[in-house]
């Protein structure tokens, strides 16, 4: 079995689509087909279905899959060792992310890394999902939970604390806010129900505060409109250095604590390189969390009253 022949295999399998592989490969679609259906007359099985949905995996293509991977893997460690890289970080590592570590973590973090290792090229890849390593969306991604299924390995980098927050313009035009009872009647900001991606994201339904006013999926997206005056919200210890004038409300009522989980696929855990980023990764967040946090907690507000 040809190993060009297994990367084509692997780009459809990724993209889903005879297109979308090609732009992977840098190759028209009519080549990539064509080289598939060499791969399925060769082993004697139909590796996918098509469907107005695109390219999905046969019974065939799935037990297929896993050995693909393992080839790429394996060509990967070896080029690494013949290139003299084993070990050091070079080359190009894509990592996702969800937006509020992407936002105001990761591109600190990740300036350091590449600092201390020339020759290193880091892609930080925000969305407000998960992320799909099994299509190679990313080298590496850190999620808000561990995932149940799938040939993935997971470490826990770093526990991170949210507290109920205002601007302090919201705050000097509403009514005081004492303790939790005060709430009633502010206007809250959040994710949007139906579109909240983890159930480690709602916050609400913890904390026991009203029904969300002003929604968005995305956690920079909410954290500008703290910043605009619009109203309370649940949010990031780390991203509140960020946003000046934007301080903690009720810390000692309303406090939860979270945790960022770096997920790599199965077989990358022989490469070195990879492992060596991860490392990097989560002692980087790990630092920058504390400093942050440790900023947030100087500005709070116990008790509110009118200006």
């Amino acid at each position: 079995m040809d190993w060009d022949d297994l990367r084509i295999f692997l780009a459809v399998a990724r993209a889903e689509s005879l297109s979308g592989a090609g732009r992977v490969l840098k190759c028209d679609a009519a080549t990539v087909g064509r080289r598939i259906a060499r791969l399925e007359d060769g082993i004697g099985a139909k590796l996918f279905l098509k469907s107005p949905q695109g390219y999905a995996l046969t019974e065939a293509g799935s037990r297929l899959l896993p050995h693909a991977e393992r080839a790429e893997a394996a060509l990967a460690g070896a080029a690494e060792e013949l290139g003299g890289n084993a070990g050091r970080l070079t080359g190009q590592l894509r990592i996702g992310a969800p937006d509020g570590c992407a936002n105001y973590l990761l591109p600190q973090v990740c300036a350091a890394i590449c600092d201390a290792n020339p020759g290193l090229e880091i892609q930080i890849v925000a969305l407000p999902r998960v992320f799909n390593l099994s299509k190679r969306e990313a080298d590496m991604a850190i999620a808000v939970s561990p995932p149940s299924a799938g040939r993935l390995t997971v470490q826990r980098l770093t526990d991170y604390q949210l507290h109920l927050a205002a601007h302090r313009d919201y705050l000097d035009r509403s009514h005081p806010i004492a303790g939790k009872a005060d709430l009633r009647g502010h206007r809250m900001i959040g994710y949007i129900p139906d579109m909240i991606f983890d159930k480690e994201l709602d916050y609400f339904a913890e904390t026991g505060c009203e029904t969300v006013g002003l929604a968005s999926n995305s956690v920079s997206v909410q954290m500008q409109m703290v910043r605009a005056g619009a109203g309370l919200a649940i949010v990031h210890d780390f991203a509140i250095p960020f946003t000046p004038g934007v301080v903690r409300v009720l810390p000692d009522q309303i406090a939860l604590t979270r945790a960022f989980w770096l997920i790599r696929h199965a077989d990358d855990r022989r490469s070195e390189r990879l492992t060596r980023l991860a490392e990097a990764l989560g002692q980087g967040l790990r630092a920058e969390v504390a400093r942050l946090e440790a900023l947030a907690a100087t500005s709070c507000v116990n008790a509110i009253t009118p200006a």
